[in-house]
């Protein structure tokens, strides 16, 4: 057997620094990673921790000169340099070194800086994590490996995450990006088990583990969480989730029930506060319904009287405004400190608008205030609104006729003041039984909601469209005037008695059909006057196209094409006279305005429908817009997952459910129940006369 040959390793020596050398044949040119000055500081903190590969150098005649040169190593060197020069190292510094006899200078730092393994990211979180146990803090390991502290605390955040997703992460199972992702809850056991979820269906993009891990929480933007603040949250032991490597809007606020407790406590403390005012019941909700003053009147208020103080500061800040803009006019660009100056006037001009409007003090003590969450998560009051049963003038009980004064609502035992009652809204989710394995006909909540959100969109298009207006309510009066049985069956209850929405959809009231139809009734509010008296003169004075936009307006607050499942018999169906039933009507009217349900703003989302619905319906509508092979990507998912990722699928795909759809007046009775037909001569547009003569030249005959 033949004999290994054994190696032998270069000596080392410590070599005084000023007897070394850079050498030229070092393969590095290009400066890349920790600079000279960092390695210079980490000498300083650590010694030298590697030695220096060398060469003796040597004369003409082969004879060693006494000095070296550094081919490998040369970082080290110049960093050495840098330490002499600044006088903090003795050039006559020994410094450890290997001398290499034999070989390629050349070779030797190619090797040196090839074999080089960089560190696994897994192994400096846990280094980073070794390092505070030791006493250090985030700064002082910042300033020690060259870093920033926001970049300790990622790493101490990463090394956090479960150990068995580290383990996962360090054979390649995830990627670092995944791992940031799971970072943002400390929860160990909720990792592992949306690991174990994400890992299975595939469902595993950064983007999904992070909503997963936070959808049992709250947006700290969430108006809710604007309202009570972070800091009075956290002080009364609530945790927020942060996410140290993407932008999270402030976090997420983890306990829902503390948060809701504390929006309750706080929306209370302000109701009592408005209750000194004097006003007969206060409502409170973080939020109300689109609607809710229905029924109601509104009392006219008064704005308070400027002091002469804040006149004079109004005149001279509407005086320092035009003179900036008569400077400025003919600037392409105004400066930014005048830029900044014109923002900081208006707001100001605009704070003395929002002044207090003060009430007859009879008036406000038979009248109530809403208060609420607006948007931005300021508190929002809106007084002045008087209950039909309180609209009478306000009398107090007699209460010495031996009346038992505890009886008398609005009052103390005995007295005869009248006290505020106060009440705060229910939060309570509805809770409707759901069976998965059936596609089921829609809940009637859900048919109910959906229809609110298309009643409301119809109120829009109807108004924007006065011609359509007229002939829908000339349709009206003639189907009352001329056919018997059809009196009932018009979705437009003329008559202008507003339908309420008994089920307040998810967003209806944030959507952008009722949002312009709000703006559209306040900027009519604004034209018309107060008294009811002087409204036939200003009517008579507007001109045509005026007069038609108003009835559209007034006429629009008319429609309803809600599913009440009270109303079964006069909503979907034919009825035995053969007339068409309310929500016919509604699809009538709906083509004649062009509805656009996708238009209008409506999307499927969890809340509105994709969570109130059976798996094989939240299926069949992926299956609808995207096709079988989308459906498949999710039908293996619980109900809620499924929900969410269908939410995802369905965005911009411009699907609809049934209730919202609007459908074809060419469709057969057996393609649509209930279908009855086009539209009447007077109310149908070109299109409308082409395809009912293509459909049927007999019924076009008849319509003419």
């Amino acid at each position: 057997m033949a004999s290994v040959q054994k190696i032998k390793l270069s000596p080392s020596r410590d070599i005084p620094f000023n007897k070394l050398v850079l050498s030229q044949s070092n393969v590095r040119r290009v400066k890349a990673g920790v600079s000279i000055e960092q390695l210079a500081e980490s000498i300083v903190q650590r010694t030298l921790l590697q030695s220096l590969n060398v060469r003796a150098v040597v004369d003409a005649e082969g004879n060693e000169t006494g000095m070296f040169e550094v081919p490998a190593g040369g970082r080290r060197y110049r960093a050495l340099e840098l330490l002499v020069k600044q006088k903090r190292m003795s050039k006559t510094q020994p410094v450890p070194c290997v001398v290499r006899e034999g070989g390629i200078a050349e070779d030797d730092s190619l090797a040196e800086n090839d074999e080089r393994v960089g560190l696994h990211p897994l192994d400096q979180f846990r280094a980073f994590q070794t390092l505070l146990g030791s006493g250090l803090t985030e700064e002082e390991i910042a300033a020690r490996h060259f870093v920033t502290p926001a970049v300790v605390k990622q790493r101490l955040r990463l090394a956090s995450v479960s150990p068995k997703l580290h383990e996962v992460y360090a054979e390649d199972g995830m990627n670092l990006e995944q791992l940031m992702a799971f970072s943002v809850t400390a929860d160990q056991a909720r990792q592992e088990q949306v690991w174990e979820t994400v890992s299975r269906s595939g469902y595993d993009e950064p983007y999904q583990i992070r909503r997963m891990l936070t959808e049992n929480t709250v947006r700290a933007s969430d108006r809710r969480a604007q309202f009570v603040g972070l800091n009075a949250y956290e002080q009364a032991g609530g945790c927020v989730l942060r996410d140290l490597f993407e932008h999270d809007d402030g976090g997420w606020l983890q306990d829902v029930v503390l948060l809701d407790r504390l929006v309750t406590e706080k929306l209370k403390v302000e109701a009592e506060t408005i209750a000194k005012e004097g006003w007969k019941w206060i409502s409170v909700a973080v939020d109300f319904p689109y609607g809710h003053a229905t029924g109601l009147r509104e009392l006219d208020g008064k704005p308070a009287d400027l002091t002469t103080e804040e006149q004079a500061t109004i005149d001279a800040l509407n005086a320092e405004q035009a003179k900036l803009e008569s400077d400025y006019q003919d600037a392409d660009e105004l400066p930014d400190e005048v830029d900044q100056r014109l923002g900081e006037i208006e707001s100001a001009l605009m704070a003395f608008e929002d002044r207090p409007v003060l009430y007859d003090p009879a008036e406000i003590a038979r009248a109530g205030a809403f208060i609420c969450i607006d948007s931005e998560g300021r508190l929002s009051v809106d007084r002045g609104y008087v209950r039909a049963e309180d609209d009478v003038p306000a009398i107090v009980p007699d209460v010495e006729q031996g009346a038992d004064p505890s009886s008398i609502e609005g009052q103390e035992a005995g007295a005869s003041v009248q006290r505020t009652v106060i009440a705060v809204a229910s939060g309570a989710a509805d809770t409707e039984e759901d069976n998965e394995d059936a596609a089921k006909p829609l809940p009637d909540r859900l048919i109910t909601e959906l229809t609110a959100h298309r009643t409301l969109a119809l109120r829009d298009a109807l108004a924007e469209n006065p011609a359509i207006a007229f002939q829908a309510v000339l349709h009206n009066f003639a189907l009352t005037a001329f056919y018997r049985f059809a009196s009932s069956g018009s979705c437009l209850e003329i008559g202008l008695h507003t339908p309420t929405f008994p089920a307040q959809a998810p967003g209806l009231r944030e959507s952008a059909s009722a949002k312009a139809v709000e703006a559209r009734h306040e900027s009519w509010k604004a034209r018309l006057p107060k008294s009811e008296e002087d409204l036939w003169g200003v009517l008579t004075a507007l001109d045509g196209g005026a007069q038609a936009s108003l009835f559209a307006h007034c006429a629009s607050f008319a429609v309803n094409a809600l599913f009440e499942p009270a109303n079964r018999y006069n909503q979907g169906r034919v009825s035995a006279h053969g007339v068409r039933t309310r929500l016919d009507q509604a699809d009538v009217l709906a083509r004649a305005v062009g509805l656009d349900m996708v238009q209008a703003g409506w999307r499927p989302t969890v809340d509105n429908y994709l969570g109130r619905v059976t798996k094989p319906r939240i299926l069949e509508a992926v299956r609808e817009a995207k096709g079988e092979s989308s459906a498949q990507l999710i039908d293996h998912l619980k109900k809620a997952d499924m929900a969410k990722e269908a939410a995802r699928l369905l965005d911009g795909s411009g699907w609809l459910p049934e209730p919202l759809r609007l459908v074809n007046p060419a469709a057969s009775p057996a393609e649509v129940e209930g279908e009855a037909g086009p539209l009447p001569d007077f109310l149908a547009d070109d299109e409308d006369r082409e395809n009912a003569s293509d459909d049927d030249p007999q019924q076009l005959d008849a319509a003419e």
